[in-house]
């Protein structure tokens, strides 16, 4: 049963850290990238006619 805990602990562990990695290496600069491009966009705002 000692087996089956530390097996289970490096399972997850293992899935946290891919997850992790995942999340580092492309949701989070994709997430930068889109903040970065709406700070940039020009606001439409101003452009509209009534």
């Amino acid at each position: 049963m000692s087996i089956f805990g530390i097996v289970l602990f490096l399972l997850i562990g293992g899935m946290a850290f891919w997850l992790l990695a995942f999340m580092l290496g492309f949701v989070l600069p994709y997430w930068i990238h889109l903040g970065v491009m709406e700070k940039l966009r020009p606001k439409r705002i101003l452009d509209e006619e009534e």
